[in-house]
């Protein structure tokens, strides 16, 4: 993303900064939870209590616990709603709300809603597969079967239920949608199409047949009786992640927009870089080419050299190959400040919220700059082989951070990187 603050000038691009976080997470349902839960380490994860397990090798995932649906959406409008779409209307009603907006006040077409997810209607997809065969076939299923199992439908209604009229997007690129998401709504901005997107993604992945197929792909932890200290990103001991469950939107607003307004802004999203390995339908090129094309196009994007970089938030999801190709990657990409540059993976926190993880991340990447503390990696005790870097182990850090990375990676060999940095200027 080339900016310079010159409109007349042919690389002109406008700035983008981030001005609102919601959070609807296993570990908060409101910024400050969410935040003190990360920097503390205090993990959500917990036995499966949503569906049936005893018959499964795993038992454990980050549910979320208490969250009404009718504290956002009047009436009982919103109970219709698969548990993905009331998680992202949930979340994106909170960033809203965080970053001060009066969507009604703006210009209708300079507002736009992108939203990152890819199983959300599964539930709705179950639900009437179910009653489709029962005795009464078609007639037993929900007449809301076709609007909630649309995998686009989420960005409609939540654009919907906020008022949003310039556009409506979903976005799906596996567990890096969330990122994607991110560099999409920026790329909006910096072309002068909107002045605002709510930007973010929702999933709500833990259903008895979604969680019974993770369990065949075996890269879930099968620590069921240690629940908490289950998922170990980097460390020799690991064995696969938590799946969680839950959203994070985002207010991204043009530099100038929110100055007008005085919003407080966490920080600027400077860059973005993306790629595709076309290696696997699942794992990842062993050399880490993918990763490290994308981060290398987010910095030349951002205008920034690899050794400005504080913090580096990982995908982290505790498996031997993504953890040992994540690093080497890194390794590779920042060269001789790889081993100087803090790196986490804040998933054993939040659990695994695949489609939803790069948006959660990006938020926490955006508070570790306003907090300026760098948040840990628990779980972490003796390093994997080929895990050389700093992963902050067990204890975040106050640190100046000024750029920080967010790298996500989705099936298919979709790599994702995301530049944030301190707005001072």
């Amino acid at each position: 993303m080339r900016i310079n603050d010159d409109p007349t000038s042919s690389g002109w691009r406008r700035r983008t900064v981030i001005t609102g976080i919601g959070v609807i997470a296993p570990n908060g349902q409101d910024n400050q939870t969410f935040w003190e839960s990360i920097r503390l380490g205090k993990s959500a994860a917990c036995p499966v209590t949503r569906f049936d397990v005893s018959n499964l090798p795993n038992k454990i995932a980050a549910e979320i616990k208490g969250f009404d649906i009718g504290e956002y959406v009047e009436g009982r409008k919103g109970r219709r709603f698969d548990l993905s779409a009331q998680y992202g209307i949930a979340a994106s009603v909170r960033a809203v709300r965080d970053a001060g907006l009066k969507i009604a006040d703006l210009d209708p077409d300079r507002v736009g809603v992108v939203e990152g997810s890819s199983v959300s209607g599964m539930e709705s997809t179950f639900k009437g597969q179910t009653a489709f065969l029962s005795s009464r076939g078609y007639r037993s299923m929900s007449p809301f079967t076709l609007i909630n199992a649309y995998s686009g439908g989420g960005s409609g209604e939540i654009a919907l239920e906020l008022g949003v009229k310039g556009l409506a997007v979903t976005y799906s690129s596996g567990s890096a949608s969330g990122n994607d998401v991110m560099g999409y709504a920026s790329n909006l901005i910096a072309e002068d199409e909107v002045d605002v997107v709510v930007a973010g993604g929702t999933e709500a992945p833990l259903l008895a047949p979604l969680y019974g197929a993770f369990c065949l792909t075996r890269v879930m932890s099968a620590r069921n009786d240690q629940p908490q200290q289950a998922m170990r990103p980097f460390d020799q001991s690991h064995d696969g992640f938590v799946l969680g469950e839950g959203a994070a939107f985002l207010v991204l607003e043009e530099l100038t927009h929110a100055r007008s307004r005085g919003a407080r802004i966490y920080a600027e999203v400077l860059g973005h870089g993306r790629s595709c390995e076309a290696f696997h339908s699942v794992s990842p090129h062993p050399e880490g080419v993918g990763m490290r094309r994308a981060i290398e196009k987010a910095l030349r994007n951002a205008r920034l050299h690899y050794e400005q970089v504080d913090y580096v938030n990982l995908h982290g999801t505790a498996t031997d190959t993504s953890d040992r190709v994540e690093s080497l990657a890194l390794e590779r990409t920042l060269k001789e400040r790889a081993s100087r540059i803090a790196v986490s993976s804040t998933k054993p926190v939040t659990g695994h919220l695949l489609e939803a993880a790069g948006a959660l991340e990006t938020a926490v990447c955006a508070l570790a700059i306003q907090h300026q503390e760098i948040p840990m990696t628990v779980n972490f005790r003796d390093a994997a082989e080929g895990c050389n870097l700093d992963y902050v182990p067990n204890k975040s850090r106050p640190y100046p951070v000024r750029v920080a990375l967010n790298c996500n990676v989705g099936f298919g060999g979709k790599n994702s990187c995301l530049v944030l940095k301190e707005c001072k200027g």
